[in-house]
């Protein structure tokens, strides 16, 4: 499918944003620190940045409201919903941190429950479709839970760094989770390169018992909006240079930034230093994940254009 920017930017800077959000409910970075203030502001940029990036991608942008009705059936739509009840706990906890230098349980886990589930119904909207089988999947939610994690967690390891806490607590779980995501994203792959199409040209047109199903002609001379956007292919060569450089710049590299600062129980300017290059890394790999993620994939009205 076509990748379009604009949604790889809104899927990885709100992801990136709810992750940092998420780490932060859960009270590990002192409240009273310029850097954990810094921190909530930073969150609350990256939500808002990544929602209005994937306005750009609309053909109507006068009309983004009406995504809000249709919570009942449209992971979509609940998407926009629950990632307008999320930004109430977390203007909260941003107000306590930032004005009265505290942290406060309540909207702080609040506020990260509902930034998982924001994710999450990021998620299902990509994995609720059949048509695209390489993302019909449950592993689909939770790479991206666990990516968000990975990020979130990254880029507080530089808040902690810069407000000289000495805990580990936070670099720890964000390699965790960084050899995490990356291990179920592996696993995601994988079966997307194993798995049999469901949907053919034989089963598309039902023709499968006369024989194999070849295109005479093209419906559409040029192109139009179904070849644009679900027509896009990318070499299998190229994929698998890119996965590779993903991998090492998204899992490997920041994994071991954090583990030397680790073993070596820095803190203060150069351990935050170093942590920025770690997240600049690992938002790179996803970047490019990302991308793969919908260049690579698949969908089913293709079968009728030779694709």
């Amino acid at each position: 499918m076509h990748p379009a920017f604009s949604i790889i930017i809104f899927t990885t800077l709100s992801g990136l944003g709810y992750g940092l959000a998420a780490v932060l409910g859960l009270g590990l970075l002192d409240p009273a620190a310029l850097a954990t203030k810094l921190a909530h502001v930073l969150a609350l940029l990256l939500v808002a940045s990544g929602l209005l990036s994937s306005t750009l991608h609309l053909g109507n942008k006068q009309r983004a409201w009406r995504a809000l009705s249709q919570w009942r059936s449209s992971w979509l739509s609940r998407e926009g919903v629950m990632a307008i009840v999320a930004f109430v706990p977390l203007a909260w906890s941003a107000w306590l941190a930032v004005v009265e230098s505290r942290y406060s349980p309540l909207p702080g886990l609040i506020g990260t429950a509902l930034c998982l589930v924001t994710v999450y119904c990021t998620a299902m909207i990509y994995a609720s479709l059949k048509a695209v089988q390489a993302w019909h999947t449950r592993l689909t939610p939770l790479c991206y839970l666990l990516f968000a994690g990975a990020g979130g967690f990254t880029l507080a390891s530089f808040f902690a760094f810069a407000a000289q806490d000495r805990t580990v607590i936070i670099p720890l779980l964000a390699i965790f989770f960084i050899l995490a995501a990356w291990s179920a994203k592996s696993r995601w792959r994988a079966r997307m390169q194993a798995m049999v199409p469901l949907s053919t040209p034989e089963s598309a047109t039902g023709l499968g018992h006369i024989g194999r199903v070849r295109l005479l002609e093209r419906p559409h001379v040029t192109e139009n909006y179904l070849t644009h956007e679900m027509g896009f292919r990318i070499a299998r060569k190229h994929a698998e240079k890119l996965w590779r450089l993903a991998v090492l710049a998204g899992g490997i590299v920041p994994a071991i930034l954090l583990a030397l600062l680790v073993l070596a129980g820095a803190s203060g300017t150069f351990a935050a230093l170093v942590a920025v290059v770690a997240v600049l890394f690992h938002y790179a790999g996803m970047f490019i994940e990302r991308w793969l993620f919908f260049a690579e994939a698949r969908h089913a009205v293709m079968n009728y254009y030779g694709g």
